[in-house]
């Protein structure tokens, strides 16, 4: 009995309640189709359904025709070789518009840091040099200097190499001259007895 109750539920409940949970899927963009009441062309033409548009898929399959649902709501049949289960065209231009759009804007982006960092390095290549320069005066200023002090100091061990010369000749001299000069003479004693 309940079995009896459950098919006749089945069979009597619209087949709307049952579509909600049925895959989305869409006409394919390069073709204009219609939607008949049954599965083949004999049968009544309810509307057409224009390329790209969302349909909901429903499980009956017939030859070569698949029941549906489209966005208008209709229930009707289409050439399953018309049925994709990619988006169309319509739908994915705007967000592949929206995607150029934001790799576009990264690109400049990149662009403007890439001209930026340009202008840097060539700015930080000059700085570098005028430093390079700068140190190839302090080297040469420095080495001017080192130079000069130990000229200084050779010429201060000169100087008192010459003065020591001076005094040591100076001193022998005296000492020649003090040899040679007559030395006086003792007065005897014996000149007051």
């Amino acid at each position: 009995m309940l079995r009896v109750l459950s098919i006749l539920i089945f069979l009597l409940a619209p087949s709307g309640v049952f579509a909600a949970q049925a895959p989305t899927r869409f006409i394919s963009d390069d073709v204009y189709t219609y939607i008949h009441g049954g599965p083949g062309t004999e049968f009544r033409i309810l509307g057409s359904i224009e390329a790209g548009q969302p349909i909901t898929l429903l499980d009956n399959t017939d030859g070569d025709f698949t029941q549906i649902i489209d966005h208008k709501g209709r229930e009707g049949w289409v050439l399953t070789s018309l049925v994709t289960d990619q988006p169309s065209f319509r739908e994915r231009f705007p967000e592949m518009e929206a995607q150029l759009k934001q790799a576009n804007d990264q690109l400049n982006k990149i662009t403007q840091n890439t001209d930026n960092t340009e202008e840097y390095l060539i700015l930080a290549n000059e700085k570098v040099t005028e430093l390079n320069a700068a140190l190839t005066i302090a080297v040469k200023q420095r080495d001017e200097a080192e130079l000069k002090v130990q000229q200084g100091v050779d010429n201060r061990r000169y100087q008192m190499w010459q003065q020591g010369g001076l005094i040591g000749g100076m001193g022998a001299l005296i000492g020649i001259i003090l040899v040679y000069l007559p030395r006086p003479q003792r007065r005897k004693n014996s000149r007051w007895m």
